[in-house]
């Protein structure tokens, strides 16, 4: 029998190098319960609704940036603007994909800062490279590795941001471990993530969505405040801004690694 985390972490993979590659011949990428059938994404551009991509962020942003890294974006919010980036910061962005992020990040740092990538895939990892050089961005550094265990030294980081990637690991604890290790004291988390209801079971979530979807991976808001907190994070808020399914919802995460 084969092990199922490393099943899901897998089928996550190629999921997105999928994406990756649709982006790279000209389509678009997607996420969401309801934008791929059961053999994955099929060859034709397959648009992503409101709920995720690039039409959450301002259009004020978009326009910096290159057409592929918008056609990328899977993400269901836009961190870079609930972290509140300030100059000379260090940021690290949790399952980067095509760079999105990192890029609207470099340039809030500014070039006395620098803003991190990690992706465990070698099609985004590629993409978001092009797209750096596209848009003529240089303080940004983009790694290849899992979100459970992160290449940078511990207390090297300012803040840790990521956008509807959390939910798709299959361990969460070591997620949040990792993001309190890399952090300097005194800094911070701030992320978009899929959020359940404590109402729903993880079975009823579940049947709300598939787990490569964005949907069936997700914490509810008690599961999400009680992780943070064992990892040692303080002042966690956790505010829905849109529901994505029945009882889900794309929820803005905060919380601060005590100095």
């Amino acid at each position: 029998m084969r092990d199922q985390p490393t099943d899901l972490r897998e089928t996550v993979r190629q999921r997105y190098a999928a994406a990756a590659l649709k982006v790279t011949e000209g389509g678009a990428a997607c996420c969401g319960s309801d934008c791929c059938g059961s053999d994955g994404c099929g060859p034709e551009p397959v648009e992503v609704d409101e709920n995720f991509g690039s039409t959450l962020y301002a259009a004020a942003d978009r326009d910096t940036l290159p057409a592929e890294a918008l056609a990328a974006s899977l993400g269901c919010g836009n961190p870079t603007a609930v972290a509140e980036l300030r100059q000379g910061e260090r940021v690290l962005d949790l399952g980067s994909g095509g760079g999105i992020d990192v890029l609207l990040s470099a340039r809030r740092v500014g070039p006395a800062g620098k803003a991190y990538g990690l992706d465990m895939t070698e099609e985004m990892l590629a993409l978001a490279v092009a797209n750096a050089a596209k848009a003529g961005v240089t303080n940004v550094e983009f790694l290849k590795g899992a979100i459970e265990a992160v290449p940078l030294p511990a207390a090297t980081i300012d803040v840790v941001i990521s956008n509807c990637v959390i939910n798709l690991s299959v361990d969460k604890p070591a997620v949040f471990a990792e993001a309190f290790r890399v952090l300097r004291p005194g800094g911070r988390i701030g992320v978009t993530d899929v959020v359940a209801d404590d109402t729903l079971t993880p079975a009823q979530r579940g049947e709300r969505g598939d787990y490569v979807g964005c949907i069936a991976g997700a914490l509810s808001f008690a599961e999400y405040r009680e992780g943070l907190e064992a990892a040692g994070f303080t002042d966690v808020e956790i505010a829905p801004t849109h529901a994505v399914a029945d009882g889900m919802h794309s929820a803005v995460v905060r919380a601060v690694k005590p100095v």
